[in-house]
């Protein structure tokens, strides 16, 4: 598996309370990308690096508050996605999502967006 190291230190991203300064999500998905590849390349002493936790904290605070914008949503019937209960997507699936976006237009989405739009994806809502 290309991001093995990567997807085994964010395994429990997409589940973790966001405690970094910034709100969660804000940083680009060309700036998660190169830090992951940049800890991919680093092999097994990217387990020692801060990035992990940044990047665990961006991907899991961006999640948690996509939910919480889903409950907003599901509360005024709108919801611009219907994920199950305990539904996730894992570290895998969210690189693989980031990896499909233009590499010109990477600077310009968050980590929230792609989360959202993963979401939305992923679990889109039955036809009312």
């Amino acid at each position: 598996m290309k991001h093995r190291l990567i997807l085994l230190a964010l395994a429990a991203s997409l589940t973790l309370p966001a405690r970094i300064a910034a709100a969660p999500g804000s940083m680009s998905v060309a700036t998660f990308l190169a830090k992951a590849e940049a800890l991919q390349a680093k092999g097994i002493m990217a387990m020692f690096s801060s990035d992990v936790t940044l990047l665990k904290e961006e991907a899991g605070g961006a999640a948690q508050a996509y939910r919480r914008q889903l409950k907003q949503e599901a509360a005024a019937g709108k919801p611009s996605a219907c994920p199950p209960e305990h539904g996730s997507i894992n570290s895998n699936d969210l690189i693989a999502h980031m990896q499909t976006y233009a590499a010109a237009d990477r600077p310009r989405i968050s980590v929230g967006q792609a989360i959202a739009d993963l979401f939305r994806k992923r679990y889109p809502c039955p036809a009312r």
